[in-house]
């Protein structure tokens, strides 16, 4: 299974992951035991980072995919008893979906020159070790 394929399916692992915990009740909500926020904008980087390397030909797609999802499940919690939308949870989890869609795009965009970068470190270590 190749690198693009196994981003694609974690991705949507994420996204499952991140519906869960935003529409399930608070008390069944897993939590990392970080400030929130940190949690949002890391759940919402991760994601943003995995559907930019499986869909790295559809990047504005992505970014449009991962917009709607902060926006869709935000205003999903406005119908929910127990959970609540607000402006600046949105705010968080935008930044971080386009974070980690920029951050994919860059990864996938200088590759070549990462991996040749990687390989010249590897190299020099081996000859000082």
């Amino acid at each position: 299974m190749n690198i693009k394929r196994t981003a694609g399916l974690l991705a949507w692992l994420i996204f499952a992951v991140i519906a869960y915990s935003t529409l399930s009740p608070l008390d069944l909500r897993p939590r990392m035991g970080t400030f929130v926020h940190v949690e949002r904008f890391g759940a919402f980087g991760l994601m943003g980072l995995l559907f930019a390397i499986g869909y790295s030909r559809r990047i504005v797609l992505v970014l449009c995919l991962v917009f709607a999802t902060a926006v869709g499940f935000e205003l999903l919690q406005m119908v929910l008893a127990d959970r609540h939308a607000r402006i600046e949870d949105l705010v968080v989890k935008l930044l971080g979906g386009a974070c980690g869609v920029a951050s994919g795009s860059i990864l996938i965009r200088y590759r070549s020159r990462l991996l040749q970068l990687l390989g010249q470190i590897n190299q020099n270590s081996k000859y000082q070790g």
